[in-house]
C-alpha cells in the first residue's frame, strides 16, 4: 500500500497533535479522512512501540496519576443494548502517570475505571521505575491493591482530594461558590510517603493540556473517538510529542532531555521516522 510522503504526514501529524480534527487535519493537508486515519494509526502503532521500548529504567522520587474521562462512540447510557458492556464502547478513561520534576508522561492506559484496568496500569508503571518512590493519587479505592500488587513494598503511596464545598444561591439567584480550597491528604495509605510531596498538580494540569491539545477530549463536540484503536492511536503520538518535542515551560526543555531520555528536542519529522524503523 502506498503511503503519504514524509513531509504530508508530518503536516497529518502536527495537525493531531495541536488539537485539530480529523476532518479538519484532512482539510488543511489536503487529504481525504480515510487517509488521516489510516496514517494515525501507521503514526501510531509506531509510537507505542517506541514508548514501550524507550521510556525505561526511569529513576525519580515520585510520581502522581489519575484518570482523565471520555467516551468511545456514545457514554454508556447512549449506547445501542447490543454494546452495553463491551469494553470497547462507552464511557472510558485514560489513566496517565507523570513526573511532576520532569514533566514526564512514564505510563498511560486506555480503559474502564474498574480494578482489572487500574491492575494494568499499576503493572506497566512499575515495569518502567527503577527504584523506589512515592506515588499520589486521588482516592479511587482500586489505585491501592493495584499499586500494592505492583510495586509491593517498593513505593510509598498517598491520596489526596480537594473540594471546595457546597455552592450557595443569594437571594437575588446568583451562585456563590466558596472561596477557600480544601485539600484533604492522606499522609501514608502505605509505606512513609513525604507529606511535603503530596500533590497532584502536575497531573491535573496535565490533563489541561490534554483537553486542550487532543480533540477527542474537548468536551461538548463531535471530535470524539468512534473506534478504541483509534484512541490509542492518537494518545501514543500525543505522547510521545508531548514528551519528546514539546518544551515544557517549567523547565524550558522538553520532559525527555529532562530525564536524560533524549539529547535534543525532536521536530514532528523525527517521530515521522519512527516509521522507518
Amino acid at each position: 500500500m502506498n503511503r503519504l510522503s514524509p513531509a504530508k504526514q508530518a503536516q497529518i501529524a502536527a495537525c493531531l497533535v495541536e488539537g485539530n480534527s480529523v476532518r479538519g487535519t484532512g482539510r488543511l493537508v489536503g487529504a481525504t479522512l480515510n487517509t488521516v486515519l489510516r496514517n494515525l494509526l501507521w503514526l501510531g502503532d509506531a509510537c507505542q512501540k517506541f514508548h514501550h521500548d524507550t521510556v525505561r529504567e526511569i529513576r525519580t522520587t515520585r510520581i502522581e496519576a489519575d484518570e482523565l474521562y471520555s467516551f468511545i462512540l456514545a457514554k454508556d447510557k447512549n449506547l445501542p443494548p447490543e454494546l452495553q458492556g463491551s469494553r470497547d464502547f462507552g464511557d472510558m478513561y485514560t489513566w496517565v502517570a507523570i513526573d511532576p520534576d520532569t514533566r514526564l508522561i512514564i505510563s498511560w492506559h486506555v480503559g474502564k475505571r474498574e480494578y482489572g484496568d487500574a491492575q494494568i496500569f499499576a503493572m506497566d508503571l512499575a515495569s518502567r521505575i527503577a527504584g523506589r518512590v512515592q506515588i499520589t493519587t486521588d482516592q479511587l479505592t482500586h489505585y491501592r491493591s493495584a499499586i500494592f500488587d505492583a510495586f509491593g513494598t517498593d513505593a510509598d503511596y498517598a491520596t489526596l482530594r480537594k473540594s471546595t464545598g457546597i455552592p450557595t444561591i443569594t437571594p437575588d439567584g446568583k451562585i456563590e461558590r466558596p472561596e477557600n480550597l480544601k485539600v484533604h491528604r492522606r499522609a501514608s495509605v502505605f509505606g512513609e510517603p513525604d507529606k511535603e510531596l503530596i500533590s497532584t498538580s502536575s497531573i491535573e494540569s496535565n490533563n489541561l493540556l490534554m483537553r486542550m491539545s487532543s480533540r477527542r477530549y474537548i468536551r461538548f463536540t463531535n471530535g470524539f473517538s468512534r473506534r478504541i484503536r483509534n484512541k490509542r492511536a492518537a494518545l501514543a503520538l500525543y505522547f510521545v510529542y508531548y514528551n519528546f518535542c514539546r518544551i515544557s515551560p517549567p523547565i524550558r526543555v522538553t520532559p525527555a532531555m529532562e530525564a536524560g531520555l533524549s539529547d535534543r528536542i525532536w521536530e514532528i519529522e523525527d517521530i515521522v521516522g519512527l516509521l522507518r524503523n
